[in-house]
Protein backbone atom coordinates (compact mmCIF):
# COMPACT_ATOMS: atom_id res chain seq x y z
CA UNK A 1 0.00 0.00 0.00
CA UNK A 2 1.26 3.46 -0.83
CA UNK A 3 1.13 6.20 1.78
CA UNK A 4 1.14 9.87 0.83
CA UNK A 5 1.60 11.10 4.39
CA UNK A 6 3.88 9.81 7.13
CA UNK A 7 1.03 10.08 9.65
CA UNK A 8 -0.84 7.27 7.92
CA UNK A 9 2.01 4.74 8.14
CA UNK A 10 1.02 2.27 10.89
CA UNK A 11 4.63 1.62 11.97
CA UNK A 12 5.03 5.32 12.82
CA UNK A 13 1.75 5.78 14.68
CA UNK A 14 2.11 7.70 17.93
CA UNK A 15 5.26 9.60 16.95
CA UNK A 16 5.40 13.33 16.43
CA UNK A 17 6.56 14.84 13.14
CA UNK A 18 10.24 15.18 14.09
CA UNK A 19 10.39 11.60 15.34
CA UNK A 20 8.69 10.25 12.20
CA UNK A 21 11.14 12.14 9.99
CA UNK A 22 14.08 10.83 12.05
CA UNK A 23 12.91 7.23 11.63
CA UNK A 24 12.24 7.73 7.90
CA UNK A 25 15.64 9.36 7.33
CA UNK A 26 17.40 6.51 9.12
CA UNK A 27 15.44 3.96 7.10
CA UNK A 28 16.30 5.75 3.86
CA UNK A 29 19.96 5.86 4.84
CA UNK A 30 19.94 2.11 5.49
CA UNK A 31 18.47 1.19 2.11
CA UNK A 32 20.71 -1.09 0.05
CA UNK A 33 22.84 0.70 -2.55
CA UNK A 34 20.98 -0.65 -5.63
CA UNK A 35 17.66 0.49 -4.15
CA UNK A 36 19.04 3.95 -3.36
CA UNK A 37 20.43 4.24 -6.88
CA UNK A 38 17.11 3.20 -8.42
CA UNK A 39 15.20 5.67 -6.25
CA UNK A 40 17.56 8.50 -7.15
CA UNK A 41 17.33 7.66 -10.86
CA UNK A 42 13.53 7.82 -10.68
CA UNK A 43 13.78 11.20 -8.91
CA UNK A 44 16.23 12.45 -11.53
CA UNK A 45 13.95 11.40 -14.38
CA UNK A 46 11.00 13.22 -12.82
CA UNK A 47 13.05 16.38 -12.21
CA UNK A 48 14.64 16.29 -15.67
CA UNK A 49 11.30 15.96 -17.45
CA UNK A 50 9.78 18.83 -15.49
CA UNK A 51 12.82 21.09 -15.91
CA UNK A 52 12.85 20.44 -19.66
CA UNK A 53 9.19 21.49 -19.80
CA UNK A 54 10.06 24.65 -17.84
CA UNK A 55 12.98 25.43 -20.17
CA UNK A 56 10.81 25.09 -23.28
CA UNK A 57 7.89 27.09 -21.91
CA UNK A 58 7.18 30.69 -22.81
CA UNK A 59 5.64 33.45 -20.76
CA UNK A 60 3.14 32.58 -18.08
CA UNK A 61 3.39 28.83 -18.86
CA UNK A 62 6.66 28.81 -16.92
CA UNK A 63 4.77 29.60 -13.72
CA UNK A 64 2.37 26.74 -14.42
CA UNK A 65 5.22 24.27 -14.89
CA UNK A 66 6.95 25.49 -11.72
CA UNK A 67 3.73 24.95 -9.77
CA UNK A 68 3.44 21.53 -11.40
CA UNK A 69 7.00 20.74 -10.31
CA UNK A 70 6.35 21.80 -6.73
CA UNK A 71 3.18 19.67 -6.56
CA UNK A 72 4.10 16.60 -8.63
CA UNK A 73 7.63 15.93 -7.41
CA UNK A 74 6.77 15.26 -3.73
CA UNK A 75 3.48 13.62 -4.73
CA UNK A 76 5.41 10.99 -6.69
CA UNK A 77 8.61 10.61 -4.70
CA UNK A 78 7.35 10.51 -1.10
CA UNK A 79 5.07 7.47 -1.50
CA UNK A 80 7.83 5.65 -3.35
CA UNK A 81 10.34 6.42 -0.60
CA UNK A 82 7.87 5.38 2.10
CA UNK A 83 7.18 2.13 0.25
CA UNK A 84 10.85 1.25 -0.09
CA UNK A 85 11.61 2.07 3.57
CA UNK A 86 8.52 0.44 5.06
CA UNK A 87 10.01 -2.98 5.83
CA UNK A 88 12.65 -1.52 8.17
CA UNK A 89 10.53 1.14 9.88
CA UNK A 90 9.35 -1.03 12.78
CA UNK A 91 12.85 -2.17 13.76
CA UNK A 92 14.32 1.32 13.45
CA UNK A 93 11.48 2.76 15.53
CA UNK A 94 12.16 0.19 18.27
CA UNK A 95 15.86 1.06 18.21
CA UNK A 96 15.40 4.84 18.35
CA UNK A 97 12.28 5.12 20.50
CA UNK A 98 12.00 2.05 22.76
CA UNK A 99 8.69 2.77 24.50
Amino acid sequence: MLYFNSQSIPELAGLNFAQRMQVLRTAADRLPAPTKISLNIVKLIILSALFIMIARADGIAIVGYVVLLVVVYPLLTRPLTYYLCRKSLATIRKQQFPT
